[in-house]
């Protein structure tokens, strides 16, 4: 059988070898296509690798680190998506975070189990909290594949395992009383106390009992009794107009009074800020947490319940002020029952804040600019500590407290009263900028003390004509059909640059700022010194919010003149003000402006204390500062300098210079900064003073009044001289612009 199955073989391959011989015929006529080889297409092989997990994890828990819930949800599986909305995936995970107190997430992905459709990645997760300390968890996180990209698998242990089965988070707080405000001398300013709330009801007032009414609570309150007056009339019968609050020593003495129509509220305890609040603007106010700070005080270790400070010293020193919050973290089940205990912190007392304000000097500083707008700054000379920063109109930080029953009464703020003019109100600083543009000539070496000026009513260098101060009075004198024979209405004449600076002649000024600019190619001299002199920029006095001003190089010789007699588009501030008159008064060093004494804790040493901290020298030579200070003090003790009117029988010394700024919206604004010189007689500290009163006329007429009820104060504990052309100091006007009889000066 086997002989015979090769016997077939042997013939076949004999047929197929005759068939592929020369002859015709053949195989490749039964078969063609196989008498030419055809090559066979080349393979292309596709690789498509596969998504990287670990990766997708990775995304994932970088956005968490971020909050950005949005993005976490968009790498969620569509499974996962279908049964939960974004807002609930954000809320489990904010409310997680919140409640754990996280400041901060930190992660590491250490391993992967991958199959072609799922994946299980492995990584350790810690979460730092505020109040339950580090909290580590190993988690596995689940991940199918949609569309070629890992997707995440949604359960609430990714969160932490803990949570399985509908467990929660729940923070038990420990929350401290908040921290007090103590003056320099110890005397409170802000702390947790009970307190009353004033108001009228309007249709019980007695009207023959009606001016005392509103005079006690004016003197109480800090309002104008005719403003109150105005105010009962507005709101006619039947109402109640929330006026301030007070201790109960102060309740007791108007219930004395008995004027109809007092409403007293029952005693509250609340965060109380003593005599309706002292220099609200850098003190601050506190007020319940909003719900856009919510996520981040609640990171902090705050419950979402208690006050924060939202402006001055009361946000700057918040984590002082709060003290240490304690809690404890609990794992608690669908039935409320505790599962476990994952950490916990002891609550620590707050710190008290003692600020370098003088209460006295404080409440006369605000109570000389009540009426008016503006700001007053009083600083040490050798320190660059604040002894009162005023700014007007104020307010009364109590109708902040949620337990006030006058907390409505926020809705009659003056408009404006929350902005800090002292340091974030900015303002052209009109002729005191003339011992800046001064100093620029002197340090030039193109003028000296004795470089002579005939200073006339007109300047004629420009295509305008422009004039002094001297003019503008002659003009209001002929109006009033008067001769122009004053002092403050007649050219001042032949002057040197001393005595230019005493009469502020303008065209004096106007001509060393013309001359740098247009024939000595030194036209940014002037804004380099005011630079020197640190305006334009923040004094970095830190615990109280500050705006920068503007100093700008002139562009043109019109920019050039104007900004010589501080007027143009420069910016500056009181406290800058007030910063650069101290460094003029002691020998040229710019101190940093600081509101704070000492930090101190309940027990041991204080955590900050108060150290003056130098930040700038002027750009004077040693002989120039002499001259320029000369110059200050002739301004107020030469019978013709401009400030002297209104500061005779001062029995004190005194340098400065006034100021008249054109506001470009309405009147003038009134300028004076100046220095003491009294420190060896008295044994107190040489203070500098900056007073800025907005749209009101002179600055010699309004600024320097105000100037010398603040050294009065500081030397005798109240101002002495009361009566001035516009009124009494602390009391409304008489009218909105004086009688005359002063200088009258820029």
């Amino acid at each position: 059988m086997k002989v015979f199955r090769w016997i077939n073989i042997i013939l076949i391959l004999a047929f197929l070898s005759s068939c592929s011989s020369g002859g015709t015929g053949g195989i490749s006529e039964i078969f063609p296509s196989l008498a030419t080889p055809t090559p066979l297409p080349t393979a292309h092989v596709t690789i498509i690798p596969a998504p990287d997990a670990q990766a997708a994890v990775t995304a994932f828990l970088q956005a968490l680190q971020k909050d950005d819930f949005e993005t976490m949800y968009a790498l969620l599986a569509q499974q996962s998506r279908d049964v939960l909305t974004l807002e609930d995936f954000s809320q489990r995970w904010n409310t997680a975070l919140n409640e754990m107190s996280a400041s901060s997430v930190e992660f590491a992905v250490n391993s992967s189990l991958i199959t072609p459709y799922k994946a299980e990645v492995g990584y350790n997760v810690t979460y730092k909290t505020v109040l339950a300390g580090d909290l580590q968890r190993n988690i596995v996180m689940r991940l199918v594949i949609e569309q070629g990209a890992w997707k995440v698998i949604w359960d609430d242990t990714i969160i932490m395992p803990e949570l399985a089965g509908g467990n929660v988070l729940k923070m038990e707080y420990s929350v401290p009383a908040r921290g007090d405000i103590y003056d320099r001398d110890g005397l409170p300013v802000v702390s947790q106390a009970d307190a009353f709330a004033f108001g009228i009801q309007t249709d019980q007032i007695d009207l023959e009992m009606q001016g005392a009414l509103t005079s006690e609570l004016g003197k109480l309150c800090g309002f104008d009794p005719e403003y109150i007056k105005d105010q009962i009339e507005a709101s006619g019968p039947g109402n109640y107009l929330p006026m301030c609050e007070g201790t109960r020593e102060e309740a007791q003495r108007l219930l004395a009074i008995s004027p109809g129509g007092l409403v007293i509220s029952d005693e509250y305890n609340s965060r109380y800020h003593f005599g309706t609040g002292l220099a609200p603007q850098s003190v601050g106010y506190t007020q319940l947490i909003s719900p856009e700070q919510l996520n981040s005080y609640r990171r902090l270790g705050y419950n979402g319940s208690e006050s924060v400070g939202q402006s001055g010293v009361e946000k700057w020193a918040e984590e002082y002020l709060a003290g240490q919050h304690g809690g404890i973290l609990r794992v608690v089940g669908p039935n409320g029952q505790i599962v476990s205990t994952l950490g916990q912190s002891t609550a620590q007392p707050a710190d008290s804040i003692y600020l370098t304000l003088d209460s006295n000097l404080q409440k006369y500083a605000q109570r000389s600019i009540e009426f008016f707008r503006g700001a007053v700054v009083v600083m040490e000379v050798d320190t660059g500590r604040i002894l009162a920063i005023a700014s007007a109109p104020d307010f009364d930080p109590n109708y902040f407290e949620a337990n006030n029953p006058n907390a409505g009464g926020a809705n009659l703020l003056t408009e404006g009263a929350l902005l800090n003019r002292a340091t974030q109100g900015q303002y052209p600083l009109g002729s005191v900028f003339k011992v800046i543009t001064m100093s620029a000539a002197l340090e030039s070496g193109l003028w000296t003390k004795d470089s002579p000026y005939d200073c006339k009513y007109d300047f004629t260098r420009l295509n305008e004509v422009l004039h002094d101060w001297t003019w503008s009075h002659c003009q209001d004198r002929i109006a009033g059909g008067l001769f122009c024979d004053t002092s403050d209405s007649i050219p001042s004449g032949l002057l040197n640059l001393q005595e230019g600076l005493m009469r502020s002649c303008n065209p004096y000024f106007w001509e060393i700022g013309w001359d740098l600019y247009t024939n000595f190619d030194r036209g940014s001299d002037i804004a380099n010194m005011a630079r020197a002199f640190g305006l334009g920029a923040p004094t970095g006095i830190q615990q109280v919010e500050e705006a920068a001003g503007q100093i700008t190089n002139p562009a043109t010789t019109l920019d050039a003149v104007n900004q010589a007699i501080g007027q143009g588009d420069m910016q500056v501030t009181p406290l800058q003000v007030a910063r650069f008159t101290a460094a003029i008064a002691n020998g040229g060093t710019l101190y940093r402006p600081q509101i704070i004494e000492k930090i101190q804790p309940i027990d041991g040493d204080p955590k900050l204390v108060f150290r003056p901290e130098a930040n700038g020298t002027l750009l004077l030579r040693s002989e120039n500062l002499d001259i320029l200070r000369e110059a200050m003090q002739m301004v107020t003790q030469d019978p013709r300098g401009t400030a002297r009117f209104n500061l005779r029988g001062l029995q004190f010394d005194v340098a400065g210079k006034t100021g008249t700024a054109e506001s470009g919206n309405g009147k003038s604004h009134a300028w004076f900064a100046g220095y003491t010189l009294n420190a060896a007689d008295t044994g107190l500290p040489d203070i500098a003073i900056a007073v800025i009163v907005e749209n009101i006329g002179e600055g010699s007429e309004y600024a320097v009044p105000i100037f010398r009820a603040m050294v009065e104060t500081y030397y005798y504990g109240s101002p002495q001289r009361i009566f001035y052309d516009f009124g009494p100091i602390g009391e409304p006007p008489y009218t909105p612009t004086p009688f005359g009889g002063g200088n009258g000066l820029p």
